[in-house]
């Protein structure tokens, strides 16, 4: 009797994730319905950021910065500011800064809202979607009271921020959609200025956190696709350079805004959330209790901002320019302008990296400068890439349809990884 030799066949998965959208290719081999192997395949997307920044002056390199990874746009900024700054030796307004990290923050939970909803769509739990992205809506119009625009907002400076809070937020009008009960209730909290709208977020956001954990936290189908799949231990996952809450959630209590406060994280009152176990469901717990923790630091924020008014961007006009009042009245002040935006500021040579903790994990910019008004080079750290990097080992002996849940886990978005 002749037995038929049974072989290992290849497939290609995805893009199945949607911050992946077109941009991952992962071939996987399979025996059956069981992974032997995971294989990433990037590079769909290139851009050269790192590159592009060396033609472009140190300012207008900031917006790129913003679309590296798309979800969670202003701490990627926030790496690059604090990376000129020392390179500057520029000191920035205290002002500045608690609004810096109340801005981080606000992304971070909308980065994790993201995060979890569509996990958990991924996965099949297709309501959650609906739950988080009611709540993003919420922070695109904070950003978008801020910055002018919902997602890419290149707000920070070197120095500082572009501007002071508004002091009014955007609101509803009537519509063939909307009656005037309707628009009514939904421009109540948007009454006062824009950290009266926050404080009312942050007032609302441990009710809904509470929701999302009714939804899934205990839901025994989520915990079977979640418990025990794509368990890194503490060791490996330091040895593969995880970081942000795919290292916490083995265990490792790492966060930059405790082991290297920057900014004025050392001010905060905040926990650091870790996992146990190491597997897809704790790093799950670990987001959503971030999202919590996050949300404590917003709402001391809001409190020393509402009592201390002052200067949000460096007087030195070098580095930034003059009010537009200043410099319409003064002819010194009309050309610190004029050569901040046509020459761009000149940084003194020097090398300088810095790192920050970004919603995905250790963001770094390594800024070298030769003196002049470009970068000389810019290189970019992201948590992208070890993370991606260790698919392999997290898939490999797992079932097909667990690939699902541990590309959603990692939290991965491309354009942080082939940059």
């Amino acid at each position: 009797m002749v037995v038929a030799e049974i072989k290992n066949y290849t497939i290609n998965f995805g893009p199945q994730h949607p911050a992946a959208h077109g941009v991952l290719r992962l071939v996987l081999e399979l025996d059956g319905e069981v992974i032997v192997r995971a294989d990433p395949h990037i590079g769909l997307l290139h851009r050269g950021t790192e590159k592009l920044a060396e033609t472009r002056t140190w300012l207008q390199t900031l917006p790129y910065m913003d679309r590296l990874d798309y979800t969670s746009m202003i701490p990627s900024e926030h790496a690059y500011c604090l990376a000129v700054e020392r390179l500057l030796g520029v000191e920035v307004p205290i002002r500045a800064q608690y609004i810096r990290v109340m801005m981080d923050e606000v992304t971070r939970i909308k980065n994790h809202l993201l995060n979890i909803g569509t996990h958990a769509l991924d996965i099949g739990a297709m309501t959650m979607v609906l739950y988080t992205f009611r709540e993003r809506e919420d922070l695109f119009d904070v950003l978008e009271a801020i910055t002018g625009i919902r997602m890419h907002g290149a707000y920070y400076r070197p120095g500082g921020v572009y501007r002071d809070l508004p002091g009014q937020m955007p609101k509803y009008q009537e519509n063939r959609f909307k009656n005037a009960q309707t628009v009514k209730e939904l421009n109540e909290p948007r009454n006062g200025s824009l950290l009266d709208f926050l404080e009312d977020f942050t007032n609302r956001f441990p009710v809904y956190l509470s929701e999302y954990h009714t939804l899934l936290t205990d839901n025994r189908i989520w915990k079977q696709r979640t418990v025990g799949i794509g368990v890194v231990s503490p060791e490996r996952a330091l040895q593969l350079g995880f970081s942000g809450a795919m290292l916490r959630g083995s265990g490792v209590e790492w966060d930059l805004r405790k082991k290297q406060p920057y900014e004025v994280y050392d001010r905060m009152d905040f926990d650091i959330p870790v996992g146990v176990n190491g597997d897809t469901y704790d790093r799950y717990l670990v987001r959503m209790e971030e999202m919590f923790q996050s949300n404590r630091i917003i709402k001391q924020c809001i409190e020393w901002l509402r009592k201390n008014p002052g200067p949000v961007i460096t007087d030195d006009h070098k580095v930034a320019p003059p009010s537009r009042e200043k410099m319409k009245g003064s002819m010194e002040e009309l050309i610190h302008h004029f050569k901040l935006f046509t020459e761009g500021m000149h940084v003194p040579a020097g090398e300088a990296y810095v790192a920050i903790e970004h919603p995905k994990g250790e963001m770094g910019v390594w800024a070298v400068s030769d003196g002049a008004n470009k970068p000389y080079r810019i290189k970019l750290h992201t948590a992208g890439i070890p993370h991606l990097a260790a698919t392999d080992e997290m898939c490999r002996g797992h079932m097909l349809a667990d690939a699902t849940a541990i590309i959603g886990t990692i939290d991965l978005v491309l354009g942080d990884v082939d940059r």
